[in-house]
């Protein structure tokens, strides 16, 4: 399709996309075992469906095998207990899809307790008694589970749904609390709500835990790719309400743009305020100054490195905002030390600027030398 999403109407360039397949085929450019189809984690599908059945090409080109549901057990609760006031008409989406699946995966359940899932299992075929329920986790199934079921039944929804077939239905509405909102580095400049420009890895941190912590029960679904300064790999996350995952992942191409990707589902979003946080993020001049300025030693100051438990060294800050290429992706050391009585090539680097890894030289250990105990010379890392 062409914004890369599906929703939840008959959609003209979804037909489109169809058809040219089907003519490819046809003319045996390509032979196609299946067409896998993903919607939008708001979409009602029963629309999405009506779109196999209402062409006579794509009629007679592709059945449709099988609507697959895959179901949150840490969060569906929420979502079906959610007795948000709505308009009439609006489609409550969690019922809706797992009313009409002909296949439900009940995913992440390693995160729930043996009598939630039971509870939970048991609500969803209160709804749907004829879709079989498979658990598993991180959507990990057979392919014979999802691919060729011969699960969807015309007749069985036509009778629980007489209007499915009608073109002249009303379209589905949505709780228009619950919307999407796109940042994307590489947009058109009109279009682009955000700067370019790396991230800085700790401040992107911080502003996703804050966002969790404060808008996590809101935040139905977030994902995107950064491009993180001081990284050479891709910085790939995703989340579901305040269940985080990030990591580095592949490398960006050599000869290609490094621009960052996000995308947030959720409830009374505030599209503004999401790119005002992610600008903040940038790693501009601006920002590592400040980042400096709110350093508790100067370069010159004598302190005190923490080089193992309980032992102590004595050092000099010899740089702020240090980065070697030993270390992890996207990470700046606030301080770089010179231990003394070390040699001249003895420099470590303190990940942290706080108490435990790096303080004020001690009252008792004025014009006191511990032996060093980093035995090889080079920057190092302290405890």
């Amino acid at each position: 399709v062409l914004n890369g999403s599906i929703c939840c109407t008959v959609r003209s360039d979804l037909i489109a996309v169809l058809q040219k397949l089907a003519a490819r085929q046809a003319a045996g450019e390509i032979c196609l075992d299946a067409i896998v189809i993903e919607t939008t984690g708001m979409a009602d599908p029963a629309p999405v469906a009506q779109t196999f059945l209402v062409d006579e090409t794509i009629r007679m080109f592709a059945r449709l095998d099988g609507i697959v549901t895959l179901v949150d057990a840490k969060h569906i609760e929420q979502h079906l207990d959610d007795d948000t006031p709505t308009a009439e008409g609006v489609v409550k989406e969690a019922a809706a899809q797992v009313a009409f699946a002909d296949r439900i995966l009940l995913n992440k359940v390693d995160l729930v307790s043996e009598s939630d899932l039971e509870r939970i299992e048991l609500r969803l075929q209160a709804m749907n008694k004829l879709a079989p329920i498979q658990r598993c986790q991180h959507s990990e199934v057979s392919v014979d589970r999802v691919l060729n079921i011969h699960g969807f039944d015309l007749d069985r929804t036509l009778a629980s749904m007489p209007d499915f077939l009608n073109p002249n239905a009303l379209p589905t509405k949505h709780n228009e609390s619950v919307t999407s909102v796109s940042l994307d580095q590489s947009a058109a400049r009109h279009l682009r709500a955000v700067d370019k420009g790396a991230l800085d890895f700790d401040a992107v941190k911080e502003w996703i835990n804050q966002l969790l912590s404060s808008q996590g029960a809101d935040l139905f679904r977030m994902k995107g790719v950064l491009s993180i300064a001081h990284a050479e790999c891709k910085f790939v996350y995703h989340s579901v309400h305040m269940i985080f995952n990030g990591h580095f992942d592949e490398q960006w191409a050599v000869d290609g743009l490094r621009e960052s990707k996000l995308v947030f589902i959720g409830k009374n979003l505030d599209a503004k305020a999401l790119a005002d946080g992610f600008n903040s993020c940038l790693a501009t001049p601006e920002s590592i100054a400040k980042k400096i300025k709110a350093l508790r030693f100067a370069v010159g100051d004598e302190v005190e490195c923490c080089v193992g438990p309980g032992e102590w060294s004595p050092g000099k800050v010899v740089a702020h905002m240090h980065r070697e290429p030993a270390m992890p992706p996207g990470m700046v050391a606030p301080y770089q030390v010179h231990l003394d009585e070390s040699g001249p090539e003895h420099f470590i680097w303190a990940p942290y600027d706080c108490d435990e890894v790096i303080r004020k030289v001690q009252p008792a250990a004025a014009g006191r030398r511990n032996s060093p105990r980093i035995k090889k010379t080079g920057s190092q890392r302290m405890s």
